[in-house]
Protein backbone atom coordinates (compact mmCIF):
# COMPACT_ATOMS: atom_id res chain seq x y z
CA UNK A 1 0.00 0.00 0.00
CA UNK A 2 1.55 3.39 -0.77
CA UNK A 3 0.94 6.68 1.20
CA UNK A 4 -1.53 9.05 -0.97
CA UNK A 5 0.26 10.63 -3.89
CA UNK A 6 -0.94 14.16 -3.12
CA UNK A 7 0.10 15.81 0.16
CA UNK A 8 -2.05 16.96 2.82
CA UNK A 9 -1.93 21.16 3.30
CA UNK A 10 -1.79 20.98 6.93
CA UNK A 11 -2.58 24.63 7.25
CA UNK A 12 -6.11 24.08 4.89
CA UNK A 13 -6.72 20.47 6.86
CA UNK A 14 -6.45 22.29 10.45
CA UNK A 15 -8.97 25.49 8.89
CA UNK A 16 -10.96 23.10 7.85
CA UNK A 17 -11.14 21.48 11.67
CA UNK A 18 -10.95 24.20 13.61
CA UNK A 19 -14.19 25.92 11.08
CA UNK A 20 -15.74 22.68 12.20
CA UNK A 21 -15.10 22.87 15.90
CA UNK A 22 -16.68 26.98 15.92
CA UNK A 23 -19.62 25.45 14.02
CA UNK A 24 -20.10 23.01 17.30
CA UNK A 25 -17.56 23.31 19.98
CA UNK A 26 -19.40 20.90 22.33
CA UNK A 27 -20.78 18.26 20.55
CA UNK A 28 -22.67 15.88 22.52
CA UNK A 29 -22.14 12.30 24.39
CA UNK A 30 -23.50 10.78 21.35
CA UNK A 31 -21.68 12.23 19.07
CA UNK A 32 -18.78 11.38 20.62
CA UNK A 33 -19.24 7.50 21.14
CA UNK A 34 -20.28 7.30 17.60
CA UNK A 35 -16.68 8.24 16.86
CA UNK A 36 -15.20 5.77 19.14
CA UNK A 37 -17.21 3.42 17.83
CA UNK A 38 -16.38 3.71 14.74
CA UNK A 39 -12.52 3.77 15.59
CA UNK A 40 -13.24 0.29 17.58
CA UNK A 41 -14.66 -0.91 13.89
CA UNK A 42 -11.41 -0.82 12.48
CA UNK A 43 -9.56 -2.16 15.37
CA UNK A 44 -11.78 -4.77 15.47
CA UNK A 45 -12.63 -5.79 11.66
CA UNK A 46 -9.05 -4.98 10.47
CA UNK A 47 -6.74 -6.50 12.98
CA UNK A 48 -5.06 -8.92 10.83
CA UNK A 49 -4.63 -6.27 7.74
CA UNK A 50 -2.50 -3.93 10.87
CA UNK A 51 -0.62 -6.94 12.10
CA UNK A 52 0.09 -7.89 8.66
CA UNK A 53 1.37 -4.64 8.27
CA UNK A 54 3.52 -3.67 11.38
CA UNK A 55 5.28 -6.89 10.70
CA UNK A 56 6.26 -5.81 7.61
CA UNK A 57 7.38 -2.56 8.54
CA UNK A 58 9.69 -4.33 11.18
CA UNK A 59 10.56 -6.69 8.95
CA UNK A 60 9.37 -9.13 11.08
CA UNK A 61 7.41 -8.95 13.93
CA UNK A 62 5.55 -11.69 15.95
CA UNK A 63 1.28 -11.26 15.41
CA UNK A 64 0.91 -11.93 19.14
CA UNK A 65 3.44 -9.01 20.08
CA UNK A 66 1.06 -6.48 17.88
CA UNK A 67 -2.00 -8.33 19.46
CA UNK A 68 -0.75 -8.27 23.08
CA UNK A 69 0.91 -4.53 23.07
CA UNK A 70 -1.22 -2.68 20.12
CA UNK A 71 -4.44 -4.12 19.54
CA UNK A 72 -5.70 -5.14 23.06
CA UNK A 73 -4.79 -1.80 24.99
CA UNK A 74 -5.91 0.02 22.03
CA UNK A 75 -9.10 -1.39 22.25
CA UNK A 76 -8.97 -1.09 25.90
CA UNK A 77 -8.86 2.48 25.86
CA UNK A 78 -11.95 2.62 23.58
CA UNK A 79 -13.63 0.43 25.75
CA UNK A 80 -12.90 2.21 28.81
CA UNK A 81 -14.00 5.78 27.55
CA UNK A 82 -17.24 4.15 25.92
CA UNK A 83 -17.99 2.76 29.65
CA UNK A 84 -17.12 5.88 31.31
CA UNK A 85 -17.15 8.74 28.64
CA UNK A 86 -20.95 10.04 29.38
CA UNK A 87 -19.46 10.54 33.15
CA UNK A 88 -16.26 12.32 32.50
CA UNK A 89 -18.08 14.94 30.40
CA UNK A 90 -20.27 15.93 32.98
CA UNK A 91 -20.01 18.74 35.27
CA UNK A 92 -17.76 18.34 38.42
CA UNK A 93 -19.30 19.95 41.49
CA UNK A 94 -17.28 22.21 43.61
CA UNK A 95 -17.15 23.57 46.86
CA UNK A 96 -17.74 27.23 47.26
CA UNK A 97 -16.30 29.62 50.22
CA UNK A 98 -17.97 30.14 53.59
CA UNK A 99 -18.10 33.87 52.69
CA UNK A 100 -19.70 33.12 49.34
CA UNK A 101 -22.29 31.19 50.53
CA UNK A 102 -25.51 30.36 48.85
CA UNK A 103 -23.74 30.61 45.61
CA UNK A 104 -22.70 27.39 43.73
CA UNK A 105 -19.04 26.50 42.23
CA UNK A 106 -18.76 23.80 39.17
CA UNK A 107 -16.06 22.80 37.22
CA UNK A 108 -17.35 22.31 33.74
CA UNK A 109 -15.04 19.96 31.20
CA UNK A 110 -14.99 21.85 27.31
CA UNK A 111 -13.60 20.54 24.35
CA UNK A 112 -10.27 22.80 23.42
CA UNK A 113 -10.76 22.43 19.76
CA UNK A 114 -8.49 20.81 17.52
CA UNK A 115 -5.67 18.79 18.52
CA UNK A 116 -2.42 17.43 17.30
CA UNK A 117 -0.70 14.04 18.02
CA UNK A 118 2.60 13.32 16.72
CA UNK A 119 2.98 9.17 16.77
CA UNK A 120 5.93 7.08 16.78
CA UNK A 121 7.31 4.25 15.10
CA UNK A 122 7.95 1.53 17.73
CA UNK A 123 4.21 1.18 19.11
CA UNK A 124 2.53 3.08 15.84
CA UNK A 125 -0.81 1.31 16.59
CA UNK A 126 -1.37 2.25 20.33
CA UNK A 127 0.35 5.19 20.60
CA UNK A 128 -1.60 6.80 18.26
CA UNK A 129 -5.04 5.48 19.36
CA UNK A 130 -4.44 5.86 23.03
CA UNK A 131 -4.28 10.10 22.73
CA UNK A 132 -7.16 10.12 19.83
CA UNK A 133 -8.97 8.10 22.20
CA UNK A 134 -8.90 10.55 24.71
CA UNK A 135 -9.11 13.70 22.24
CA UNK A 136 -11.90 11.83 20.72
CA UNK A 137 -14.12 11.35 24.11
CA UNK A 138 -13.46 15.17 24.83
CA UNK A 139 -15.55 16.25 22.05
CA UNK A 140 -11.96 17.23 20.01
CA UNK A 141 -11.38 17.07 16.46
CA UNK A 142 -7.66 15.65 16.01
CA UNK A 143 -5.02 15.72 13.89
CA UNK A 144 -2.76 12.79 13.56
CA UNK A 145 1.17 12.55 12.26
CA UNK A 146 2.05 8.95 12.01
CA UNK A 147 5.90 7.98 11.38
CA UNK A 148 7.55 7.54 8.42
CA UNK A 149 9.64 4.68 9.58
CA UNK A 150 6.25 2.87 9.77
CA UNK A 151 5.22 3.65 6.24
CA UNK A 152 3.29 0.51 4.86
CA UNK A 153 0.98 0.44 8.74
CA UNK A 154 0.55 4.84 8.27
CA UNK A 155 -0.75 4.24 5.03
CA UNK A 156 -3.25 1.32 5.80
CA UNK A 157 -4.21 3.96 9.13
CA UNK A 158 -4.61 6.81 6.58
CA UNK A 159 -7.15 4.88 4.67
CA UNK A 160 -9.18 3.07 7.02
CA UNK A 161 -9.74 6.46 8.89
CA UNK A 162 -10.25 8.49 5.84
CA UNK A 163 -13.25 5.30 5.12
CA UNK A 164 -14.63 6.17 8.88
CA UNK A 165 -14.23 10.04 9.23
CA UNK A 166 -14.56 13.02 7.29
CA UNK A 167 -11.69 15.14 7.63
CA UNK A 168 -13.13 18.15 9.50
CA UNK A 169 -13.56 14.91 12.45
CA UNK A 170 -10.24 13.40 11.89
CA UNK A 171 -7.34 13.66 9.52
CA UNK A 172 -4.24 11.54 9.57
CA UNK A 173 -0.85 12.78 8.20
CA UNK A 174 1.94 11.00 6.78
CA UNK A 175 4.97 12.52 5.70
CA UNK A 176 9.00 12.49 7.09
CA UNK A 177 10.63 15.33 8.73
CA UNK A 178 9.88 18.13 6.94
CA UNK A 179 6.30 17.74 7.47
CA UNK A 180 6.44 16.91 10.71
CA UNK A 181 8.31 20.04 11.45
CA UNK A 182 4.94 22.06 9.56
CA UNK A 183 2.68 20.01 11.87
CA UNK A 184 4.26 20.71 15.07
CA UNK A 185 4.07 24.59 14.16
CA UNK A 186 -0.01 24.40 13.37
CA UNK A 187 -1.63 26.72 16.19
CA UNK A 188 -3.49 23.27 17.60
CA UNK A 189 -5.42 23.72 20.78
CA UNK A 190 -3.12 21.25 22.65
CA UNK A 191 -0.51 18.66 21.18
CA UNK A 192 0.86 15.72 22.28
CA UNK A 193 4.24 14.18 21.40
CA UNK A 194 5.77 10.41 21.97
CA UNK A 195 8.97 10.44 20.79
CA UNK A 196 12.79 11.05 21.75
CA UNK A 197 13.73 13.70 24.32
CA UNK A 198 16.03 15.25 21.49
CA UNK A 199 12.69 15.75 19.47
CA UNK A 200 10.77 16.62 21.78
CA UNK A 201 12.61 20.04 22.54
CA UNK A 202 11.82 20.75 19.03
CA UNK A 203 8.54 20.28 19.15
CA UNK A 204 7.94 21.96 22.50
CA UNK A 205 9.94 24.88 20.78
CA UNK A 206 7.72 25.07 18.10
CA UNK A 207 4.51 24.47 20.11
CA UNK A 208 5.91 27.78 22.23
CA UNK A 209 5.72 29.94 19.37
CA UNK A 210 1.30 29.36 19.40
CA UNK A 211 1.66 29.10 22.87
CA UNK A 212 0.41 25.88 22.16
CA UNK A 213 0.32 23.80 25.28
CA UNK A 214 2.27 20.12 25.07
CA UNK A 215 1.69 16.69 26.56
CA UNK A 216 5.33 15.18 25.74
CA UNK A 217 5.65 11.46 26.15
CA UNK A 218 9.29 11.39 26.00
CA UNK A 219 11.63 8.46 27.47
CA UNK A 220 15.34 8.23 29.54
CA UNK A 221 17.22 5.85 31.05
CA UNK A 222 14.31 3.36 33.45
CA UNK A 223 16.34 1.27 35.76
CA UNK A 224 15.33 -2.01 37.45
CA UNK A 225 16.49 -2.03 40.78
CA UNK A 226 16.96 -5.52 42.62
CA UNK A 227 17.43 -5.71 46.23
CA UNK A 228 19.09 -7.98 48.43
CA UNK A 229 17.78 -10.87 49.13
CA UNK A 230 14.55 -10.44 46.29
CA UNK A 231 14.40 -13.92 44.52
CA UNK A 232 16.72 -13.01 41.83
CA UNK A 233 15.21 -15.88 38.93
CA UNK A 234 11.72 -14.30 39.35
CA UNK A 235 13.96 -10.79 39.03
CA UNK A 236 15.24 -12.05 35.72
CA UNK A 237 11.74 -13.53 34.18
CA UNK A 238 10.01 -10.20 35.02
CA UNK A 239 13.04 -8.10 33.63
CA UNK A 240 13.71 -9.76 30.73
CA UNK A 241 9.87 -10.16 29.59
CA UNK A 242 9.63 -6.12 29.83
CA UNK A 243 13.12 -6.27 27.94
CA UNK A 244 12.54 -8.39 25.39
CA UNK A 245 8.83 -7.39 24.36
CA UNK A 246 9.23 -6.05 20.82
CA UNK A 247 12.96 -6.18 20.77
CA UNK A 248 13.77 -3.91 23.44
CA UNK A 249 11.88 -1.11 21.15
CA UNK A 250 9.40 0.24 24.17
CA UNK A 251 9.71 3.42 25.80
CA UNK A 252 9.17 2.04 29.32
CA UNK A 253 11.42 -1.11 28.84
CA UNK A 254 14.25 -1.48 31.68
CA UNK A 255 16.96 0.42 30.11
CA UNK A 256 20.13 -1.15 32.77
CA UNK A 257 19.77 -2.94 36.48
CA UNK A 258 21.11 -2.16 39.32
CA UNK A 259 21.77 -5.54 41.41
CA UNK A 260 24.22 -6.06 44.41
CA UNK A 261 27.23 -6.75 43.32
CA UNK A 262 27.58 -10.33 44.45
CA UNK A 263 24.74 -11.29 42.48
CA UNK A 264 26.51 -10.84 39.11
CA UNK A 265 27.10 -14.23 38.13
CA UNK A 266 24.12 -15.60 39.17
CA UNK A 267 22.04 -12.95 36.67
CA UNK A 268 23.77 -13.72 33.66
CA UNK A 269 23.16 -17.37 34.64
CA UNK A 270 19.41 -16.67 34.86
CA UNK A 271 19.15 -14.69 31.97
CA UNK A 272 21.47 -16.55 29.64
CA UNK A 273 18.55 -20.09 30.60
CA UNK A 274 15.70 -17.95 30.66
CA UNK A 275 16.20 -16.35 26.76
CA UNK A 276 17.16 -19.84 25.73
CA UNK A 277 14.03 -21.28 26.60
CA UNK A 278 11.82 -18.68 25.78
CA UNK A 279 13.58 -18.24 22.37
CA UNK A 280 14.94 -21.61 21.57
CA UNK A 281 15.38 -20.88 17.43
CA UNK A 282 17.67 -17.99 18.61
CA UNK A 283 17.84 -15.29 16.16
CA UNK A 284 15.49 -17.32 14.05
CA UNK A 285 12.65 -17.44 16.34
CA UNK A 286 9.46 -16.19 15.19
CA UNK A 287 8.63 -14.75 18.55
CA UNK A 288 11.16 -12.57 18.32
CA UNK A 289 11.06 -9.28 16.85
CA UNK A 290 13.54 -7.36 14.29
CA UNK A 291 14.85 -4.16 14.64
CA UNK A 292 12.37 -1.69 12.89
CA UNK A 293 15.52 0.01 10.24
CA UNK A 294 18.93 -0.37 9.43
CA UNK A 295 19.84 2.72 11.23
CA UNK A 296 18.24 1.82 14.24
CA UNK A 297 20.38 -1.63 14.28
CA UNK A 298 23.65 -0.01 13.38
CA UNK A 299 22.82 2.39 16.34
CA UNK A 300 22.74 -0.44 18.42
CA UNK A 301 25.50 -2.65 17.32
CA UNK A 302 27.76 0.56 17.86
CA UNK A 303 26.48 0.53 21.57
CA UNK A 304 27.45 -3.37 21.73
CA UNK A 305 31.11 -2.37 20.04
CA UNK A 306 32.42 0.68 21.77
CA UNK A 307 31.09 -1.15 25.03
CA UNK A 308 33.65 -3.97 24.13
CA UNK A 309 36.02 -1.44 23.10
CA UNK A 310 36.05 -0.18 26.29
CA UNK A 311 36.43 -3.21 28.39
CA UNK A 312 32.79 -4.37 29.08
CA UNK A 313 31.89 -7.91 29.14
CA UNK A 314 29.39 -8.67 26.35
CA UNK A 315 27.13 -12.03 26.85
CA UNK A 316 24.75 -12.15 23.90
CA UNK A 317 21.85 -14.64 25.59
CA UNK A 318 20.73 -16.61 22.39
CA UNK A 319 22.96 -19.75 21.17
CA UNK A 320 24.73 -19.55 17.97
CA UNK A 321 24.60 -16.04 15.81
CA UNK A 322 24.15 -12.86 17.97
CA UNK A 323 23.65 -10.84 15.21
CA UNK A 324 21.82 -10.74 11.42
CA UNK A 325 22.96 -7.18 9.79
CA UNK A 326 20.38 -8.35 6.38
CA UNK A 327 17.18 -9.11 8.60
CA UNK A 328 18.33 -6.07 11.26
CA UNK A 329 17.82 -9.23 14.18
CA UNK A 330 19.93 -8.43 17.47
CA UNK A 331 20.34 -10.99 20.22
CA UNK A 332 19.70 -10.11 23.16
CA UNK A 333 22.71 -9.05 24.88
CA UNK A 334 24.24 -8.18 28.61
CA UNK A 335 26.50 -5.24 28.83
CA UNK A 336 28.53 -5.90 32.27
CA UNK A 337 29.83 -2.97 34.13
CA UNK A 338 30.05 -0.77 31.23
CA UNK A 339 31.84 2.39 31.62
CA UNK A 340 29.19 5.04 32.86
CA UNK A 341 29.95 7.58 29.85
CA UNK A 342 29.92 4.88 26.93
CA UNK A 343 26.77 5.37 24.94
CA UNK A 344 25.07 2.67 26.04
CA UNK A 345 25.20 4.20 29.43
CA UNK A 346 23.78 7.74 28.50
CA UNK A 347 21.62 7.57 26.02
CA UNK A 348 18.22 5.68 26.16
CA UNK A 349 19.28 1.99 24.29
CA UNK A 350 15.15 1.24 22.92
CA UNK A 351 16.69 -1.84 22.53
CA UNK A 352 17.59 -5.67 23.32
CA UNK A 353 20.83 -4.99 25.09
CA UNK A 354 21.12 -4.94 28.97
CA UNK A 355 23.60 -3.26 31.16
CA UNK A 356 24.36 -4.49 34.44
CA UNK A 357 25.71 -2.02 37.30
CA UNK A 358 26.46 -3.53 40.22
CA UNK A 359 25.97 -1.90 43.78
CA UNK A 360 27.19 -1.79 47.13
CA UNK A 361 24.35 -0.38 49.09
CA UNK A 362 21.00 0.13 48.30
CA UNK A 363 21.78 3.96 49.15
CA UNK A 364 24.35 3.46 46.78
CA UNK A 365 21.70 2.71 43.65
CA UNK A 366 19.58 5.11 44.77
CA UNK A 367 22.49 7.46 44.32
CA UNK A 368 23.07 6.28 40.61
CA UNK A 369 19.51 6.77 39.82
CA UNK A 370 19.39 10.35 41.39
CA UNK A 371 22.22 11.43 39.51
CA UNK A 372 20.90 11.09 36.60
CA UNK A 373 17.90 12.68 34.22
CA UNK A 374 14.79 11.72 35.79
CA UNK A 375 13.49 8.03 34.12
CA UNK A 376 10.10 7.14 32.74
CA UNK A 377 9.79 4.77 34.36
CA UNK A 378 10.88 2.65 37.57
CA UNK A 379 10.98 -1.08 38.02
CA UNK A 380 11.98 -1.95 42.03
CA UNK A 381 12.43 -5.51 43.26
CA UNK A 382 12.00 -5.93 46.50
CA UNK A 383 10.40 -7.84 49.83
CA UNK A 384 10.62 -5.17 52.48
CA UNK A 385 7.50 -2.70 52.21
CA UNK A 386 9.06 -0.27 54.46
CA UNK A 387 12.31 -0.21 52.04
CA UNK A 388 9.66 0.12 48.52
CA UNK A 389 7.83 3.00 50.36
CA UNK A 390 11.13 4.84 50.99
CA UNK A 391 12.24 4.38 47.47
CA UNK A 392 8.93 5.45 46.15
CA UNK A 393 9.56 8.99 47.69
CA UNK A 394 13.59 8.84 47.32
CA UNK A 395 13.15 8.16 43.26
CA UNK A 396 11.18 10.88 41.07
CA UNK A 397 9.91 8.27 38.32
CA UNK A 398 7.36 9.10 35.50
CA UNK A 399 5.76 5.80 37.01
CA UNK A 400 6.41 2.75 38.51
CA UNK A 401 5.85 -1.14 38.99
CA UNK A 402 6.86 -2.82 41.47
CA UNK A 403 8.16 -6.42 41.28
CA UNK A 404 7.01 -6.62 37.85
CA UNK A 405 7.68 -4.35 34.80
CA UNK A 406 5.69 -2.58 32.23
CA UNK A 407 2.14 -2.81 33.67
CA UNK A 408 1.74 0.48 35.21
CA UNK A 409 1.22 1.88 31.56
CA UNK A 410 -1.28 -1.17 31.57
CA UNK A 411 -4.02 0.60 33.88
CA UNK A 412 -6.77 2.95 32.99
CA UNK A 413 -7.09 4.41 36.61
CA UNK A 414 -3.63 5.41 36.55
CA UNK A 415 -2.00 8.36 34.36
CA UNK A 416 0.87 7.98 31.98
CA UNK A 417 3.53 10.12 31.58
CA UNK A 418 6.66 11.47 32.38
CA UNK A 419 8.90 14.02 34.56
CA UNK A 420 11.61 16.36 33.44
CA UNK A 421 13.51 15.25 30.65
CA UNK A 422 11.37 11.96 30.25
CA UNK A 423 8.28 14.18 29.46
CA UNK A 424 5.09 16.40 31.19
CA UNK A 425 2.03 15.91 31.58
CA UNK A 426 0.01 12.68 31.18
CA UNK A 427 -3.25 10.74 29.67
CA UNK A 428 -4.91 7.27 29.94
CA UNK A 429 -8.87 6.93 31.01
CA UNK A 430 -10.29 9.68 32.68
CA UNK A 431 -6.78 11.84 32.85
CA UNK A 432 -6.10 11.29 29.05
CA UNK A 433 -10.08 13.02 28.98
CA UNK A 434 -9.28 15.80 31.23
CA UNK A 435 -5.75 16.59 29.63
CA UNK A 436 -7.66 17.31 26.36
CA UNK A 437 -10.30 19.04 27.89
CA UNK A 438 -10.66 22.46 29.73
CA UNK A 439 -11.41 21.81 32.71
CA UNK A 440 -13.96 25.60 33.22
CA UNK A 441 -14.55 26.78 36.51
CA UNK A 442 -18.03 28.24 37.05
CA UNK A 443 -19.53 30.23 39.36
CA UNK A 444 -22.73 30.95 40.26
CA UNK A 445 -23.76 33.82 42.31
CA UNK A 446 -26.91 33.67 44.38
CA UNK A 447 -29.93 36.08 44.20
CA UNK A 448 -29.35 36.83 47.77
CA UNK A 449 -25.59 38.00 48.25
CA UNK A 450 -24.05 40.28 50.48
CA UNK A 451 -21.42 41.65 47.60
CA UNK A 452 -22.96 45.74 47.54
CA UNK A 453 -21.30 45.82 51.22
CA UNK A 454 -17.61 45.22 49.14
CA UNK A 455 -18.59 48.33 46.68
CA UNK A 456 -16.99 51.83 46.94
CA UNK A 457 -17.48 54.22 48.75
CA UNK A 458 -16.08 51.73 51.12
CA UNK A 459 -17.76 51.96 54.65
CA UNK A 460 -17.04 51.55 57.76
CA UNK A 461 -18.70 48.39 58.15
CA UNK A 462 -16.68 46.67 54.85
CA UNK A 463 -13.59 47.59 56.85
CA UNK A 464 -15.02 45.52 60.20
CA UNK A 465 -16.54 42.62 57.91
CA UNK A 466 -12.89 42.37 55.96
CA UNK A 467 -11.29 41.99 59.45
CA UNK A 468 -13.60 39.65 60.70
CA UNK A 469 -13.04 37.74 57.58
CA UNK A 470 -9.23 37.40 58.40
CA UNK A 471 -10.14 35.88 61.76
CA UNK A 472 -11.76 33.39 60.67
Amino acid sequence: MKLQDAPIDLSMAFERQRAAWSAAPCPAWDERAGRLRRLQRILVEHEAEISQAIDADFGGRPAIETELAEIWPSLEEVKGALRHGRGWMKPRRAGVGKWFQPARAQVLPQPLGVVGIIVPWNYPLYLAIGPLVAALAAGNRAMVKLSEFTPGFSALLQQLCAQAFTPEELCIVTGGPEVAAQFSALPFDHMLFTGSTPVGRKVMGAAAANLTPVTLELGGKSPAIITPGYPLAHAVERILAGKLLNAGQTCIAPDYVLLPRASLPAFVDAARAHVRRGYPAGLADANYCSIVNDRQYRRLVGHVDEATARGARTEPLFDGTARDDARHRLAPTLLIDPPADCGAMRDEIFGPLLPLVPYDSVEDAIAFVNARPRPLALYWFDRDNTRVEQALQAIPAGGVTVNDTLLHITQESLPFGGVGASGMGHYHGRWGFDTFSKLKPVFRQSRVNGMALFLPPYRPLMRRLLGLMKRF
